[in-house]
């Protein structure tokens, strides 16, 4: 019998595993640069090449939100409710943005509700008075869901106000994100059901069975009671920020008071979160879909994440842009939109509209700050004008077209909240909701600087190169 030499089968075994890596990357990976990318690893690195692939190249990520989503049961579906049934009356209210609201039934398939009050909240000094104030308020159910909940003062008067709310009765539901919650000794969730309150964690690390994942975060923020006031935006629970402590840490914010129909679109999306976490269907008969109407806005919840929500956010986003005849006024922490997001902005400052980017000064992600000046040059070029917005790090996710819409959230413009995270965004159309918000964006333009070329090539060589590597990796920042 012909004997083979075991290092003509390591070397076959090596072959076919590289050979067998780069037919996976070329079948499975959507971007053509991304599967040369990887086939071009797996060949020229037949030991390491299929190795690396198997740590990075795979997608896990969509796997395991697949996983999640099918759990669902249908009632408890973000659009399981859906009624995308033509309404005459709102229809001739925004007839002149038709074909972005078509869009938006698209997508979320889910409708526009009119009769809505959005109010803005600075800071933690008007969010968290408010925000107390409905819990203390409470008569029969509140739920809150938040991505950090720290237990300094902030946190622990929440927690207070909960323990109140309880002993009057009240029903309780409060969702962490169980990374997020990691941010702060001792933890939330721990004091909480020291107090007897219902919480529960999403997508927890665990060591046994083996959970160590740091994606599929929720990063949502709702706080819901009784079925008559809302409130959501990019503000977490905690001291940092309460501006006027002026704390290395502090975060200045804008979050939003919602009354109005569309609190039912924000019930259901806190139950689908809920159940994933706890496997328990919660709802409340105050949550119903006939709301007294409360305002003049009209607004639709958006959720996205990686699931069957998948680029929910950014299609709408990407609309709007497109939709826009004369300013696109963004602010935002975090900003390294995805190519199709970026090219809507060049197309829109191309066609004369004015595109207004504020970022902060300074970050508390720097590897994000430096990635996104690497990438500031070809906006400049375009005509688009970037702002840097003088401290405290500003949090605050706001989105204006012209005079009539925006879009109100938990989403930051970079592929961690775009691709890897749960979130929420609401879109308001209402003129004078725009009005204030450009107000906000007013006043942070008046106190800050613009971007300009000379100033981004005054840095130095080692400072371009630092900004080019944090770029290079910012799909996973």
């Amino acid at each position: 019998m012909l004997e083979i030499p075991w290092q003509a089968l390591a070397l076959g075994g090596t072959v076919l595993i590289a050979v067998s890596a780069g037919i996976h990357a070329l079948l499975h990976l959507p971007d053509p640069r991304a599967a040369w990318g990887w086939i071009a690893v797996t060949l020229l690195f037949p030991v390491a090449g299929p190795v690396l692939y198997l740590l990075f190249g795979i997608n896990r990520v969509k796997s395991r939100a697949r996983q999640i989503a099918t759990a669902l049961p249908d009632e408890l579906s973000p659009h399981a409710q859906a009624d995308v049934r033509e309404n005459p009356e709102l229809r001739a209210q925004l007839s002149a943005h038709l074909s972005l609201i078509h869009t938006g039934d698209t997508v979320t398939q889910s409708p526009l509700l009119g009769g809505n009050r959005v109010r803005p909240l600075r800071n933690g000094e008007e969010a968290f008075p408010a925000m107390l104030a409905a819990i203390d308020a409470a008569t029969e159910s509140v739920a809150l869901a938040t991505y950090i909940f720290e237990t300094n003062k902030v946190g622990r008067d929440v927690i207070q106000a909960l323990e109140r709310a309880k002993a009057r009765g009240v029903d309780i539901r409060v969702l962490v994100d169980g990374i997020g919650e990691l941010y702060s000794l001792p933890r939330a969730v721990r004091l909480l059901r020291r107090r007897g309150i219902r919480c529960a964690r999403f997508h927890p690390p665990r060591v046994l069975p083996p959970a160590l994942h740091i994606n599929l975060r929720n990063h949502r923020k709702l706080l819901l009671v009784d079925g008559c006031i809302g409130f959501t935006g990019g503000m977490n629970i905690g001291s940092r920020h309460m501006v006027t402590e002026n704390r290395r840490t502090t975060a200045a914010d804008t979050h939003f008071e919602i009354a109005g129909p569309v609190l039912n679109q924000l019930a259901t999306a806190f139950a689908a979160d809920w159940y994933l976490a706890t496997r328990e269907v919660w709802s409340s008969p105050l949550w119903a879909d006939d709301q007294p109407a409360a305002g003049a806005s009209v607004c639709r919840v958006i959720t996205d994440g990686p699931n069957e929500d998948l680029d929910h956010l950014r299609l709408v986003l990407q609309a709007a842009i497109v939709s826009a005849r004369e300013r696109v006024r963004i602010m935002t922490p975090y900003f390294l939109p995805p190519p199709e997001l970026e090219a809507a902005l060049l197309g829109a400052a191309l066609r004369g509209v004015q595109v207004d980017i504020i970022l902060p000064d300074h970050n508390n992600v720097r590897a994000v700050h430096y990635a996104a000046q690497h990438m500031l040059h070809r906006l400049l070029d375009r005509g688009i004008n970037v702002w840097r917005q003088a401290p405290p790090f500003c949090h605050s996710k706001l989105f204006v077209i012209d005079d009539h819409y925006a879009m109100i959230g938990s989403a930051n413009l970079d592929p961690r909240s775009l691709r890897l995270n749960f979130e929420l965004g609401v879109e308001v159309y209402d003129t004078q909701f725009a009005e204030r918000l450009h107000a906000i964006i007013d006043g942070a333009m008046d106190g800050g600087e613009r971007w300009t070329a000379e100033r981004l090539d005054a840095r130095g060589p080692l400072r371009r190169v630092r900004d080019a590597a944090c770029w290079l990796f910012s799909p996973y920042l």
